[in-house]
């Protein structure tokens, strides 16, 4: 060994200082290292080439500048120093360190010859920027296996100086896996100028990292053009398009001539052409548009023929609910659109029915609807019929738990069944009122007005009425004709014009 390698001690030290633990390779042991499989070399004295120490430096260190000392180096001569045995089994070790066994590293240097072709610095670099990333440890180590064009592709070194720079590194890690596993290396070139585009089109620049989070990039970012991009936001902003792609990112998935047009323009269709209006919808669920022409039109036609509804009265629906089109159509619209025929409702009440009370399409039956039809049988609903879906249509803004609560605050207070079920009928909305609020309202009608709770048999709606800015507010301002006995009903049904102009009418006399 001696006779082959020539080399000052405090040179080898100081080489070995300053580079990185994990890939500390005494020099006089490299041909011993170097013996991998295929890869194996052997000195011949017949072949020895004598390399400067600027030549040895650009080889095994090319970006150490501070290799420093006179020493010389004779080695069996090479064809290309990119393949060098030294460098493969700098490559082995390394990549052994991040999670490759040999097999797995000996397959992947067959296989990729632009590993072998690049040099070892490089490699390295690529693979502290895809650890700066995010993507570390077991993952990073399968993502080389499945993508060795990572660590030599020049476009991707691009790609992830922007994700870190310009977007500070704040791009999810599973989202940058998936789009290296799905995407070649060209499709990521211009990335940087479609998130500039989004940009320009008024998306908030606080906001891009979350489109970015929240899109499939391959398809919203890499596989379409700039063009194609700046086409889809500019047919959207008729609808309120940035809006839309912040609050739905996905949409910017979609084809624009197979998918979002299409869809867009059948809504609009049932609303009658009305631009604004299908607007108005997209804003409040976007994510309507994630539901395919299909799909969209089975609702529609399930409303109009099961239920008999117009398609104006259909898009008035989607105005109150969007999320009627999620709705199951076996498990849900028809089942409960059969229900209201069966209660003796016509399309109109029905359609009607199903503004006020949306919610009574989404609803679980067992879980939901089941339950607050046995409260409403005990205080006694009859079976199917008007008066039933009415009240139904009003307990479906309320939960189970809170419905009992109020049945059982009135039953507390002295009411029969009979009466809540009275009371109901002509104010079906103190079945859906908060319990508490309730307590509150009907302590103040005792207590702080001094009046029998039998008044709400007459005049439930008061118990609909704010209590601070409505219920105590008339009554202090009336308190000097208490002895009147005016009405609760008259006290607070009259406008608040009315009411105004009746005051100051008191206060001049």
């Amino acid at each position: 060994m001696s006779s082959i390698y020539h080399t000052s001690t405090p040179v080898i030290s100081q080489t070995l200082v300053s580079y990185p633990t994990k890939l500390q390779l005494s020099i006089t042991s490299l041909p011993l290292i170097s013996d991998h499989h295929h890869h194996r070399s052997t000195i011949s004295n017949s072949a020895n080439y004598r390399t400067s120490k600027s030549d040895l430096r650009s080889f095994l260190f090319p970006t150490d500048s501070r290799l420093v000392g006179n020493f010389s180096v004779q080695c069996s001569c090479v064809d290309s120093l990119p393949n060098h045995p030294y460098i493969t089994s700098f490559l082995y070790s390394f990549f052994g360190e991040c999670g490759l066994n040999e097999k797995e590293t000996e397959y992947l240097l067959e296989h990729n010859p632009s590993l072998g072709a690049a040099s070892f610095d490089s490699i390295q670099a690529r693979v502290s920027l895809i650890e700066s990333a995010g993507i570390k440890g077991v993952e990073l180590s399968r993502l080389i296996i499945k993508c060795p064009y990572l660590l030599t592709a020049e476009e991707v070194h691009i790609f992830l100086h922007f994700v870190l720079n310009s977007l500070h590194g704040n791009v999810e890690p599973a989202q940058l896996k998936r789009l290296f596993a799905a995407t070649e290396p060209r499709f990521l070139v211009g990335f940087g100028q479609k998130v500039s585009l989004l940009i320009s089109h008024g998306v908030p620049k606080e906001k891009i990292v979350h489109i970015l989070n929240n899109v499939n990039l391959t398809k919203a970012m890499c596989l379409k053009s700039i063009q194609e991009i700046d086409r889809t936001i500019s047919f959207l902003s008729r609808f309120g398009g940035i809006d839309i792609i912040v609050r739905r990112p996905m949409i910017l998935n979609f084809d624009l001539d197979t998918q979002l047009i299409p869809r867009i323009e059948f809504l609009k269709e049932i609303s009658g052409g009305d631009e604004e209006a299908t607007g108005i919808l997209l804003r409040k669920l976007p994510a309507l548009l994630s539901y395919s022409v299909e799909h969209t039109k089975d609702h529609v036609e399930c409303l109009r023929s099961f239920a008999g509804l117009t398609d104006s009265q259909i898009f008035k629906i989607f105005l109150v609910f969007p999320n009627v089109v999620s709705a199951s159509r076996e498990r849900k619209l028809r089942p409960r659109i059969q229900f209201l025929k069966q209660c003796d409702l016509s399309s109109d009440e029905i359609f009607k029915f199903l503004t006020r009370a949306p919610l009574f399409l989404a609803l679980s039956f067992r879980e939901n609807i089941a339950h607050k039809l046995v409260v409403l049988a005990k205080i006694g609903y009859g079976y199917k019929n008007k008066e039933l879906a009415v009240a139904l249509g009003a307990v479906t803004r309320t939960s189970c738990e809170n419905l009992q609560k109020v049945v059982e605050l009135f039953l507390s207070y002295g009411f029969s069944p009979d009466d809540i079920f009275a009371m109901s009928k002509k104010h079906p909305q103190i079945l859906q009122y908060s319990y508490r609020s309730l307590q509150e309202k009907m302590e103040y009608l005792v207590e702080g007005m001094g009046r029998e709770v039998d008044e709400l048999l007459a005049f439930p709606a008061f118990l609909g009425y704010k209590l601070d800015d409505r219920i105590k507010h008339r009554f202090e301002v009336n308190r000097n004709v208490i002895g009147e006995k005016m009405s609760i009903n008259k006290l607070l049904s009259v406008s608040a014009d009315r009411f105004s102009a009746q005051k100051k009418k008191k206060s001049y006399s």
